[in-house]
């Protein structure tokens, strides 16, 4: 008698649900209905049973089969349940144990230093103030006195915007018209407040900004924090006061040598560049000492023609701007060699530069303010 004859009706799924894994139900499976399994074999010998039996063994078999593979479905998605159980349990994470010290995140130099010149200005009375990263023409160069001549608006210093798809109409000077930049300073920001608040004005704008230059000593990306004050009977002393103090509070030294140094900026006359007194050698810098000089940042009285832009009459008000490069501020202060490092990502130079979390800036130095 062939196989179809003689099966009768083993207990398939008795096997199925003592499977223990997923490889043993699988193994069960291919033994009842493989190319090769008992169940497979038997509907493939249907032909040799004797045609009184086959219409009702074959429909013994088909029953036999649906009944299997509904059994090891259910038996799979339990045993896979099981397994996803196991999983969790053993890759459990306990959140309540304590982070490891390397994982402790440090605040970035550039951050620390604009928080600490913040800090230094609030004292005296600054106000800090934002505005966009993309500008106009009229906030950028117009309004500053920057005629359309000025090598900083030609496309070799300036990131211009394209407007829609179209690329950027050019006069006869090469520059865009009705066009939008990465604004080059944080001067922008100066004209807004002139334009939108009523005088006197005492700010800082610290923030990003972007020029179309990259090497050792520059990068596309950098920060400023530029001041303006604008009041009644303001001079060159005033100016000069202010620097002086805040210089010798952010180098923490009272007696440093600072001078000013007669320069010229489109948007300031007089303008000055101040300098401060420093030591240098082949391999060290000593700020506030010695007989060697720095420049570290520009400044100046605000041209009229800029108060006059921004709707301020200058027979009335006047005031004094001042801008300084934080990534350079901050190279001298913490003794940081490479300005590309700022900007390298590099966890283990920001574990060595870096600054607590919990400290903030303050004049005298970090203070916790967690007062501890």
């Amino acid at each position: 008698m062939n196989t179809a004859e003689k099966l009768d009706t083993p207990d398939y799924i008795t096997q199925i649900e003592q499977s223990a894994d997923l490889q043993a139900l699988d193994d069960v499976r291919v033994a009842i209905l493989g190319k090769k399994g008992e169940l497979t074999t038997a509907l493939k010998e249907l032909g040799q049973v004797a045609p009184e039996l086959r219409r009702e063994r074959g429909q013994e078999l088909n029953k036999q089969r649906k009944a299997v593979e509904a059994a090891i479905e259910l038996r799979k998605t339990a045993l896979e349940a099981d397994a996803e159980a196991a999983k969790l349990a053993n890759e459990r994470l306990d959140v309540t144990l304590p982070v490891a010290p390397e994982s402790k995140g440090k605040v970035h130099p550039i951050t620390q230093v604009m928080d600490e010149i913040a800090t230094i200005f609030a004292g005296m009375g600054f106000e800090v103030r934002h505005g966009p990263l993309v500008e106009d023409d009229e906030h950028n160069f117009d309004a500053l006195n920057i005629p359309p001549s000025h090598p900083a608006r030609q496309m070799h210093d300036t990131f211009y915007v394209r407007e829609s798809s179209a690329e950027a109409l050019q006069n006869d000077e090469g520059n865009s018209e009705h066009s939008h930049v990465l604004r080059t300073h944080t001067s922008p920001v100066q004209v807004r407040t002139m334009k939108n608040e009523e005088p006197p004005i005492r700010i800082i704008a610290p923030g990003s900004t972007f020029r179309s230059d990259s090497d050792m000593t520059h990068t596309p990306m950098f920060h400023q924090v530029e001041g303006l004050l604008i009041d009644k009977d303001i001079n060159m002393g005033h100016l000069k006061g202010c620097l002086f103090q805040f210089l010798r509070e952010f180098f923490g030294k009272d007696e440093l040598p600072v001078r000013f140094r007669p320069s010229f900026f489109p948007f300031t006359e007089p303008s000055a560049e101040v300098d401060i007194g420093c030591k240098k050698t082949k391999e060290t810098l000593t700020i506030g000492e010695g007989e060697d000089w720095m420049e570290i940042l520009g400044c100046g009285m605000v041209h009229p023609n800029v108060l006059t832009n921004c709707g301020l009459n200058p027979d009335e008000w006047q005031g004094f701007a001042f801008g300084m490069g934080v990534e350079r501020l901050a190279m001298l202060k913490y003794n940081i060699p490479d300005l590309r490092t700022f900007f390298d990502g590099d966890a283990r130079w920001l574990k060595h530069y870096g600054f607590s979390a919990m400290n903030i800036p303050g004049v005298f130095g970090e203070s916790n303010f967690m007062g501890v």
